[in-house]
């Protein structure tokens, strides 16, 4: 499951955003440090191929991609060392796959911006700064934890010891993590020691009820995909039947919904397609990083599929749609049978055979 964490100065929209995307209950008001926990949803990733192919395959159970949403309180100068609450819950973040760095772009009288005037880049400079002095720390741990182990086994430990102490020296001359490149190995143990500078970073503008300029500036500053919402409007939307909100949206000139747009810039920050399984009457989307190797999205279902793998049978989702069904793909010589070497490619519907047990 794809793991966004939420991250922000307090009074930002932070959480309005949150129940917004999830339908979830935050709680929200004037005042910094409203959340005081870590806030988790879970929401289905919008998928019109995924939609098709129900109505087509007329399966008993559809299952779509999902994102898990993890809001923490808002971060604030000094959150590194134990200012504010933002601190306390950065350890929930340690998880997730990627930073969605909220930036408040719109004025109001009556919510308090917490450094006066509304400044989304100095805003984003402060927290990246934040999160940068956190995992600075954690490295430092990290290296002096490793020492010992490292003295005492040098030449076997030594390629691990020069990419510890390759991540604290990125951290120490000011650079997140990510400016690194890290590969996909590099990323998976960057994840795994916690290091939240390494997690590849959106930004969201949360434009408010009017009209904002701060996109086009944010985009040429900030050098990071930029996804442009209101939290309020989107707030709104989720409030009502499907019917009120297509016609809500279509007034707005809305041609999607801001979690559609946010999970798409997601999957591409991520480099993330989505493949399709049918088996036992259930239809299932899943999302894998691009060029996952067949056998791999297998073990993405389950480790024994991918321990046992024989073959994947793969149709294009466009091919299924207008055959009607795998039999009559077949019939016409367009179901492919690949092996477990084969990259899975974006709308592939896959039926894996595999030896149990």
């Amino acid at each position: 499951m794809l793991e966004i964490g939420l991250v922000g100065l307090p009074n930002i929209g932070k959480s309005t955003l949150f129940n917004a995307l999830t339908s979830g209950h935050a709680q929200v008001s004037n005042y910094p440090f409203t959340t005081i926990d870590s806030n988790v949803g879970v929401v289905a990733v919008p998928d019109a191929r995924l939609e098709k192919l129900a109505r087509a395959l007329g399966p008993e159970e559809t299952t779509p991609a999902l994102i898990r949403f993890v809001d923490v309180a808002g971060l604030v100068e000094g959150a590194s060392k134990g200012e504010g609450l933002g601190n306390q819950f950065l350890g929930n973040l340690r998880a997730v796959d990627a930073l969605a760095h909220v930036l408040r772009c719109f004025e109001s009288e009556q919510i308090a911006h917490v450094l006066g005037a509304v400044d989304p880049v100095r805003d984003a400079g402060l927290v990246e700064t934040e999160l940068l002095l956190a995992d600075l720390e954690l490295a430092g741990r990290i290296v002096r934890k490793r020492q010992k182990i490292w003295q005492s086994d040098p030449k076997v430990r030594a390629a691990e010891e020069q990419r510890f102490t390759g991540y604290l020296e990125t951290l120490e001359r000011g650079e997140p993590l990510r400016a690194r490149e890290p590969g996909r190995e590099e990323l998976r143990e960057l994840k795994a020691l916690g290091l939240l500078t390494a997690r590849p970073v959106l930004y969201v503008a949360n434009t408010g009820e009017g009209a904002s300029d701060w996109e086009p500036r944010l985009a040429a500053e900030l050098g990071a995909p930029i996804v442009a919402i209101s939290a309020e409007v989107e707030y709104e939307l989720a409030q009502l039947s499907a019917e009120e909100r297509a016609e809500f949206q279509a007034e707005l000139g809305y041609s999607t919904s801001g979690l559609e747009r946010l999970a798409a810039a997601s999957f591409k920050l991520l480099g993330l397609v989505r493949f399709y399984t049918v088996a036992n009457d259930k239809l299932r989307a899943w999302a894998v990083p691009r060029d996952t190797h067949a056998a791999e999205a297998a073990g993405e279902i389950h480790s024994d599929m991918q321990e046992g793998f024989i073959r994947a049978r793969v149709a294009a989702c466009d091919e299924l749609l207008e055959a009607g069904s795998f039999q009559e793909l077949h019939h016409h010589g367009k179901l492919r049978t690949e092996g477990r070497d084969y990259p899975v490619q974006d709308g592939d519907v896959v039926e894996f055979a595999f030896r149990s047990g």
